[in-house]
């Protein structure tokens, strides 16, 4: 999974196009979506994103993705899970502090945001992870946000911002 993690965030242009392209796609049906029921969509919902996410980001399902401001680089496999930025542990190689063996999430995260479209969005302040909401779809939270008039559903009590939001905020500003 390390090896294809760092491959998506090197290809973080490349994919952020696709990822833009699912998005719009899924907006195009949440008409259908939202007749078919959130709920009743959730669990394939859920298997679907944490099978493409989790190979491609090794993705952790918190449920408030935000890897379309962090270079597609999740920052839950963070072993600190810090949501805002490295600790003051990156050693001067830029591998992690707790795991020698892996580069800090945060340098990949910066590397591959300056690959992306919009890639000064990693320096937006984080919200702290709501963890009500681990294992449930990202894809579907943004759809529930965009719902309720807001891209970023976290902050409604809806359910998540997805990186495919982050890509519409950036857009919109």
């Amino acid at each position: 999974m390390y090896a294809v993690r760092l491959w998506s965030v090197r290809h973080a242009r490349f994919l952020s196009g696709v990822y833009d392209l699912f998005e719009r796609l899924l907006v195009a049906a949440d008409p259908l979506l939202a007749r078919i029921g959130y709920d009743r969509l959730e669990p394939a919902a859920t298997a679907l994103e944490r099978g493409v996410k989790g190979l491609l980001f090794d993705c952790r399902m918190c449920g408030q993705c935000v890897l379309g401001s962090t270079g597609l680089s999740c920052p839950m496999n963070c072993p600190k899970s810090l949501r805002n930025g490295p600790c003051g542990g990156v050693r001067p190689d830029g591998r992690c502090e707790v795991e020698p063996w892996m580069r800090c999430v945060w340098v990949e995260a910066f590397e591959g945001s300056r690959r992306m479209p919009g890639g000064d969005a990693i320096l937006a302040v984080q919200k702290p992870v709501d963890h009500r909401l681990w294992g449930r779809s990202a894809w579907l939270g943004v759809l529930r946000g965009r719902r309720a008039g807001s891209p970023d559903a976290a902050s409604k009590g809806t359910r998540s911002t997805d990186a495919t939001t982050m890509v519409v905020s950036r857009k919109a500003a």
